[in-house]
């Protein structure tokens, strides 16, 4: 159960470990504010936005939620980068206030010491630092996620006191993980933690008798409603596409090399420091987090990582799991890391409880460690901050490496190109391109959310697409290297013009070319 002397939450700026933290809370918080303020939409964050300016049930590649909040907060406060990423601040807010709340319910009033250490551990990663303001579904599918996780720890808590529990906490878990599903549906790995903490452990068996838990979990299917819906409407495109995702089609054979890659890329995004904590905690008997008041959450966050990352690890083998895939295997992981952070203030006490005492002192740090840990964060922050923001580190590397990060640079070059073009045709000719990320930006560059993408890959802009309604009329192509613009597409014109070059330049560096055809009479066929 909770401490019962619980610190104010203006508390938090009194701590001694604020003092200690504020350097590189303070860089980090800078790194973001540039981040959000000034980098262009990443290809799949205009994606998700274009999606919100065309509100439906759900979408093929993901659940609708983000797009859902990019669409309300486009037609309230308009479109810049602020308001693209005003979710994340929202959604930031929320997720890190949850951490307070988690803290002090562990750890009374020095929860506020392990909240701090907390915090800058988690920016620190630069999985989090990146998918905390990237406006993808990540920001959102995390902080519901560790609702529900919270939500579910205190509900086991009090079930273990008087044998019934606080119902509203059980609810509210099957409430976030509605609200998890809708963003992302590897929220599943968070919802299976939960149920396997009560199918695994004696005390909480009994709960398996109890219709509270199956209509906490009947809430939580709630999230998939209006995901149903899209695909019935849509021949189930969307759970197609997730199981051929899945599958390998060259038949069964074991990938060590990407098991060995997921795992790989995981410790350096969580970074090693982190990492290397980590295994500190999972390996502890749990009797060593019970705090002065035995809990669950030691329990429900080995398996939330468990389940997570042996399922992914099991895809690996067999076909692609990719790194933040994983995201959600950590969350509840790092409030238990500032125990391996702090020193040992006598032989017989783990460092787990030392929070338990109101005396901790910031000398008890274990300097080395965190600031290493500190340092490898803020580098990388730093670091993917000049990349998005300023200029792609890979221009400086192979013309054709990274494509991806390149798309991020020079759109009010090419958007101006396109509308010249566009101008000089007479009428309003409909723009498409070759790929949904260029489609999604150049949409995003010019407000315009009839901005096509026809290419031989399936994405959500199939599902826009309707030919008979484009017959006879004009367009401009746009295109680039990555994905160069095929010979059937050019035959669907009646007459296409020749290629105009538009060169993307950064501070006299070369970013890469994208291509403007002007085509005449679609023939739609």
């Amino acid at each position: 159960m909770a401490h019962t002397d619980q610190p104010h939450f203006m508390d938090v700026f009194k701590s001694p470990f604020f003092k200690v933290v504020l350097p590189s809370l303070a860089i980090f918080l800078l790194l973001r504010v540039v981040f959000w303020l000034s980098t262009f939409p990443n290809p799949d964050e205009a994606y998700y936005w274009l999606w919100g300016q065309h509100p439906d049930f759900s979408y093929y590649d993901h659940p609708p939620f983000q797009a859902w909040v990019e669409g309300l907060f486009t037609v309230v406060f308009g479109k810049s980068f602020f308001t693209l990423r005003l979710p994340n601040l929202i959604s930031n807010a929320v997720f890190f206030y949850v951490y307070y709340r988690i803290s002090t319910y562990l750890y009374g009033k020095d929860g506020i010491n392990s909240f701090w250490l907390s915090v800058v551990l988690i920016l620190a990663s630069p999985l989090y630092f990146l998918f905390l303001a990237l406006a993808w579904h990540d920001h959102w599918l995390i902080t519901f996620s560790l609702i529900a996780a919270y939500q579910f720890v205190r509900f086991l808590d009090s079930y273990t006191v008087d044998g019934l529990g606080e119902t509203k906490r059980l609810y509210g878990a099957g409430v976030a993980i509605a609200f998890a599903f809708l963003c992302k549906y590897n929220a599943i790995f968070v919802a299976a933690g939960l149920v396997a903490t009560v199918i695994f452990h004696q005390q909480w068996r009994p709960l398996l008798r109890d219709r509270r838990l199956y209509l906490a979990g009947a809430i939580a299917l709630c999230g998939f409603i209006p995901i149903v819906l899209w695909n019935v409407n849509n021949d189930f495109q969307s759970f197609q596409y997730y199981v051929n995702r899945s599958v390998d089609d060259q038949g069964f054979r074991l990938k060590i090399g990407e098991t060995l890659g997921f795992i790989g890329l995981s410790i350096l995004t969580i970074s090693p420091v982190n990492a290397w904590a980590m295994v500190q905690v999972i390996k502890r008997p749990r009797s060593n987090f019970s705090m002065q008041h035995p809990s669950s959450y030691h329990t429900v966050a080995i398996w939330i990582f468990a389940i997570s990352t042996l399922a992914l690890m099991a895809v690996s083998l067999v076909s692609t799991a990719l790194y933040y895939w994983n995201i959600n295997a950590y969350i509840l992981l790092f409030q238990l890391l500032p125990s391996v952070f702090i020193k040992k203030r006598q032989p017989e006490m783990d460092p787990a409880c030392a929070f338990q005492d109101s005396q901790i002192s910031t000398h008890q740090l274990r300097k080395p460690l965190f600031y290493s840990g500190q340092f490898y964060g803020l580098l990388f922050a730093a670091l993917l901050v000049i990349h998005y923001s300023v200029i792609p580190l890979s221009a400086f590397g192979s013309p054709d490496g990274d494509p991806d990060s390149r798309m991020l640079y020079g759109w009010d070059q090419v958007g101006a190109a396109v509308e010249a073009q566009r101008a000089a045709m007479g009428d309003r000719a409909f723009l498409v391109t070759t790929d949904y990320r260029s489609a999604s930006a150049l949409a995003y560059q010019l407000n315009d959310p009839d901005v096509l993408a026809i290419s031989d890959r399936i994405d959500q802009f199939d599902f826009w697409y309707d030919p008979n309604a484009l017959k006879g009329k004009n367009a401009i192509l746009l295109s680039d290297d990555w994905h160069p613009i095929q010979p059937k597409l050019l035959a669907q014109f009646e007459q296409t013009s020749s290629p105009i070059t538009v060169p993307v330049r950064r501070f006299g560096i070369w970013i890469k070319n994208y291509y403007i055809i002007q085509g005449k009479g679609f023939k739609g066929e």
